[in-house]
Order: structure tokens, then sequence, then C-alpha cells
């Protein structure tokens, strides 16, 4: 875990929840947001400054709504000798056409100067998200608070997890760059075999203090090891060029970034997997993956196995699945449809901050989440109570092979 690492992009924050004055239509029509001095604190009293403003509006549904314009900060009553009043203007943006009074907004100011205005829908799990990234009450007001982002301590990897929705890319120094080189050389590997070098040079699982540190830590360690191969392969591609003849290969290019993008989403999730894996081995735990159950379904963990499954003598009871998922969304529906034949079915996921209403929705469908450990302050305290950690979803498994028969009956 990095000290920091948000300090890296940010020098501070304001946040607030929006009222209707600043972003009904019908309410006003003065584009401009509530000034408090916490708002003085972050832009500071020299005026009038034009910001350069990236504008996101990010919910669970939608992709996000993504700009770029400019914010203006200004003394209303600059000729004034005894008065000020300064006023943040904005335009009509596609995102500010979105929001809605209560919404989140979060303005995050860069060391050049330029702001990050975010606006997060009101009880989704991405506002949630940002609230505790960002080190934020969750009852947040329509007045402007001003937090500092150099104390704030996060993992990196969910770090980067949020990071990414928000489009924002985490510049890696290339430490590790000529030890992954020549190991695979300038492509890459089967993500089998990089998570299997991502665990050979971090610690073993003896070191850390449980599986859920050693899951945490290996996910981080492998997607730090990518990002930097990922950033050498690209670049040398992209010293190729895209020219076909003497045209401009505009297809080659688009599928090009397309494979990127496919790659990094696909590789995370089996990572996932490959380090869950590791761990089921190294605590004795008897498991298939991906075998196949009824119309072709294939969870992604079966425990003890698909023979024991498949076996109508077998009891479901001493059967258990789990579906890996590093973020949910509505996605954590698929599980339900997965191993009819164990009816209280298990989710992992690295996702922080699921809604409360979400989390609800998986309970009533007997559904039991699984989150690591350092990952659960990020929940309310109520879903506290009802998440369980990786080791405890071990000890389950453990209690539950006890309880197995040797053999399966004919």
């Amino acid at each position: 875990m990095s000290q920091g690492l948000l300090a890296n992009y940010f020098t501070g924050i304001c946040a607030k929840r929006l009222s209707h004055v600043e972003i009904d239509s019908s309410k006003s029509n003065q584009h401009e947001f509530n000034v408090t001095r916490e708002l003085k604190q972050l832009l500071g009293k020299a005026e009038p400054v034009k910001f350069q403003t990236r504008f996101l509006y990010l919910d669970d549904v939608s992709d996000p709504l993504d700009e770029s314009d400019v914010m203006t900060w200004y003394d209303s009553r600059r000729e004034n000798p005894t008065r000020s009043e300064y006023r943040l203007y904005y335009r009509s943006t596609i995102s500010s056409k979105s929001a809605k009074a209560g919404d989140t907004l979060i303005l995050a100011k860069k060391e050049n100067s330029e702001i990050l205005a975010i606006i997060a829908s009101s009880g989704s799990t991405i506002e949630r998200q940002l609230l505790w990234l960002f080190g934020l009450p969750s009852d947040l007001g329509t007045q402007f608070s001003f937090e500092e982002t150099v104390q704030l301590q996060r993992s990196d990897f969910i770090t980067r997890l949020i990071f990414d929705k928000l489009g924002i890319e985490i510049e890696e120094a290339p430490n590790d760059l000529e030890l992954i080189l020549s190991r695979f050389g300038h492509k890459f590997p089967t993500t089998r075999q990089f998570s299997e070098f991502a665990r050979e040079t971090a610690p073993s699982i003896t070191e850390y203090k449980n599986s859920d540190s050693a899951l945490m830590a290996w996910m981080s360690r492998e997607e730090l090891l990518f990002r930097q191969l990922e950033k050498h392969v690209v670049s040398e591609r992209l010293k190729e060029g895209f020219v076909s003849g003497n045209d401009i290969d505009v297809d080659g290019f688009i599928s090009f970034s397309l494979s990127v993008q496919n790659r990094r989403k696909s590789r995370v999730g089996l990572a996932f997997e490959n380090h869950l894996e590791e761990i089921f081995i190294q605590s004795d735990i008897k498991y298939k993956r991906g075998a196949v159950t009824e119309h072709k379904e294939k969870p992604d963990f079966i425990f003890p196995g698909i023979e024991e499954y498949k076996s109508l003598d077998f009891s479901p009871e001493l059967l258990s699945m789990l579906g890996v998922k590093t973020t949910c969304k509505d996605r954590w529906r698929q599980v339900l449809t997965e191993a009819k034949r164990v009816d209280f079915k298990h989710l992992i996921t690295l996702e922080p901050a699921i809604s409360e209403n979400q989390t609800t929705q998986m309970k009533t469908a007997n559904l039991q989440l699984v989150v690591p450990q350092e990952i659960h302050q990020s929940y309310s305290e109520t879903q506290q109570k009802w998440l369980i950690n990786l080791e405890v979803f071990i000890h389950h498994l453990r209690t539950q092979n006890n309880s197995t028969p040797n053999t399966t009956a004919p």
C-alpha cells in the first residue's frame, strides 16, 4: 500500500450535495455553485480565473458522461472595497444536464490547477466508492467541505480500480521492466504464467497475515507488473505507426485500441481466479475450476468437485460454489443461474462500497458476498455485519470438507 497515492494526482478536493438552485434549470439559470470558505481554500482568492475542467457524470447504469470545458472563478463584487462575493460559474454540459438535486459533486484540483468535476448519482455504488476513496463523510450537506488528499491511504489495487472508472491512468515507474522482459520478452504471456510470475516476485502466502492480505497483495503486484509490460508493448507498437501504403490505417488503430482495453478487462478477472486457485491449493481445499453444470453453465469454482456435484447421491448440503467477479454491478445475478444444486451461493468481489440496495437484493436471493477484509471498511456498519472475508469462506469449506465422505456413492 502506498502512502498518499491520491496526493500524486490531487492537491485537495471539495465536495457537497447539489441543491436545486445550482443544477435545476427550472429553479435557476445562473449555472453557479454556491461558494463557501472551503471552496476558496481549494481555488484560492486570485480572480478572475478560468479553470480547465473535466466534467464526469457517473451512475451505476450508463457509461460515464465525459467532457471538457472551463469553469470561471470570479468575485462579483470586485469593485466593492469592503465586500467580496465569489462565484464559480459553469456552462451547461451533458453532465450538468444529467445531474439532479441530491447528487454528489466532487471538485478535485490537480497540481497543474486543472479541475476534475465529478457528479455521482445519489445512492449509487460509484457515489459510495468515491466518498470512501476520498475520505468524505456519507452525510455530505449542500455546503462545500474541503479535504486534503495527502494523508489518505488506500489499497493501490482498489484505487486503480476506481481510477479506471474515472478514466485516470496511474503512472508506474518501470522498476521491474528488465525483470519482466528477461522472463517474457516483448510480448504478453498467458495470464496464468503472469500470475505465477507475480507470486514468485512477491512474498509467499505464509508471510502474510492471512489469505485475505495475500490475495490483495498478489493482485496489486500483478497489476503493477502488468501495467509496466503493457506500457512498454503498447509504446513499441505506437512507434511503428498505423500506416497502410499511403493511407492512415484507422481501422488498424481502432482494432489495436480495443484489444488493449479487452485485454485489461479479461486479464484482471482471470488473475483474480488464478490467485484464488493458488490459495485453495495451499489451503488443501478440494475444488474444480470452470466445470460445466446444467444448461452449459460454468461456475468459477465448485467444491469439493464436479464429480460430487453430478452425483445425485451426494448431499447438496455438502456442495458449495463460488462466483468470482472483480466488479459486480448487476452482473452478480448471473451467479444465481449457475450450479442449481447449490441453493445458498457465494460470490467474491474486489469491488468496494456496493450500495445497500444491491447487497439487500443479494441476501434476498440467498447469495453471500465474500469481500477481502481490507475492503470491508468501505461498507456500512450494517453491511459489514453480513459480509464475510476469504478466511471465513475457507473455514466454511474446511468444515464442509470434513463432513464429506472420502468416496462418492456410485
